[in-house]
């Protein structure tokens, strides 16, 4: 068993957070002993579902009531899967959205390494949208198209002026 600042240590939560999560039901079997919360392994694995969650974009409410399906027992199977697909298609688009931010920054650090070499964007800017070395291409493209998935056709853009 572990006191709650242990489980704040351990999962790097604040200590109101938990406190929190115990207000709203999350951790339904949460032992006291005098008023003290003791964390088992049934809610320490509570606690990594719940942080999964969050971080899949899941609001507390809804973790609320994915716990509630939890002591309902078998018969919530089915929403509790609904809801972890749910969840990893929201987590799918997001990593799709920050492949393609990761694509932009790799081509403005590409971008101004050839700026700083040569001491202006002039060659860059010619290079530009459509002749630029093969994988950068591929992150130009990536990165200026957002509508559409890496590796299908790309649609031209050009590189935005400095602000004068």
């Amino acid at each position: 068993m572990f006191t709650i600042g242990q489980v704040s240590e351990m999962f790097h939560i604040p200590i109101s957070t938990l406190r929190y999560y115990d207000k709203e039901g999350l951790f339904p079997g949460l032992e006291r002993t005098s008023g003290i919360r003791r964390f088992g392994e049934a809610e320490l694995e509570a606690l990594r579902v719940i942080e999964c969650l969050k971080q899949s974009g899941l609001e507390i409410k809804d973790i609320k009531r994915f716990m509630q399906w939890c002591c309902e027992g078998s018969k919530t199977y089915p929403q509790r899967r609904a809801l972890f697909q749910q969840q990893r298609q929201v987590v799918e688009n997001q990593i799709r959205q920050l492949e393609k931010t990761l694509a932009m920054i790799d081509f403005k650090c590409w971008y101004y390494e050839q700026a700083i070499q040569d001491g202006n964007e002039g060659r860059i800017r010619a290079m530009m949208p459509d002749h630029l070395p093969p994988e950068i291409q591929k992150l130009y493209d990536d990165a200026r198209n957002p509508g559409r998935e890496p590796d299908s056709q790309p649609t031209k853009a050009v590189e935005p002026e400095d602000c004068r």
